[in-house]
């Protein structure tokens, strides 16, 4: 059901977290993937074991905030594989503190980092499966872009700011695109163990939290959730009267916003 040999997946935050998660699972479902973050010597570990598996993974280092190192990406990965067919935008990042004294540069970073980058990855990206009229893309959002959040020890209302305009990107960009067989869906991971979210688990104060209020994720929904939007199927035409549906995935902390 899930058969993805001879396509070609790219997964950007691919170097630690979420990212290696994901490419891994894409890899394990038969496609060749190129992975795509800053730190050249965490790609190449990661790429390393992916070959191991059998599968092709080609690193590339980029900061995907600057458009023309994303352009000589998508020139790379073509040389190497000659096209894109699934792309997982996955790069993010995040400020904790009160939205009363955060400042206009913490601000500034995340939105340029958790939204403009993920549209200026989807526009290059999409430029080649436009070509080819065949793409698919999945957005990492996250729970906080649906709802709010009143956990005292992480305030991180540009967080949720940007995931929520992740959102409602990837509907107005599924709507745009569908017309050239281009399925947009999003993610809305719960809370996962990650570099991220490293030693914030650790604290009493955290677990209390998390008791009250939800469950960690567990890796084989959040990897089955890419591999069921990452498949090849018959794109249906989305309409102006927005036809989405949030469909809960194997854990009620994580939701996939499937646009059709």
């Amino acid at each position: 059901m899930f058969d993805l040999t001879g396509r070609v997946a790219v997964v950007t935050g691919g170097s630690s977290g979420l990212g290696v998660q994901f490419a891994k699972a894409l890899a394990a479902q038969g496609a060749d993937v190129a992975i795509i973050a800053r730190r050249k010597d965490k790609l190449e570990t990661v790429a390393e074991e992916i070959r191991k598996t059998g599968r092709k993974c080609l690193p590339v280092a980029a900061d995907l905030t600057k458009t023309n190192e994303i352009q000589k990406a998508v020139a790379e990965i073509i040389e190497e594989y000659g096209k894109i067919d699934i792309l997982v935008n996955n790069a993010g990042n995040s400020a904790v503190g009160p939205a009363e004294s955060m400042t206009d540069e913490a601000w500034n970073h995340v939105v340029e980092l958790n939204l403009s980058s993920v549209f200026f990855v989807a526009r290059e990206f999409g430029k080649e499966m436009i070509k080819n009229k065949y793409g698919r893309i999945i957005n990492i959002a996250s729970m906080y872009g649906l709802v709010g959040n009143n956990n005292p020890l992480t305030p991180t209302v540009v967080y949720h700011a940007t995931k929520g305009g992740v959102v409602n990107f990837t509907r107005a960009l599924a709507a745009e695109w569908a017309k050239y067989n281009i399925t947009v869906n999003a993610i809305c991971p719960g809370f996962f163990p990650s570099e991220m979210t490293e030693g914030l688990f650790e604290t009493k104060e955290f677990q209390d939290y998390l008791k009250l209020t939800t469950r960690w994720g567990a890796a084989a929904m959040r990897e089955n959730s890419i591999r069921r939007l990452s498949i090849s199927r018959q794109m249906k035409q989305a309409t102006q009267q927005d036809q989405w549906s949030l469909s809960m995935a194997e854990q009620p902390q994580s939701k996939a916003i499937k646009v059709y």
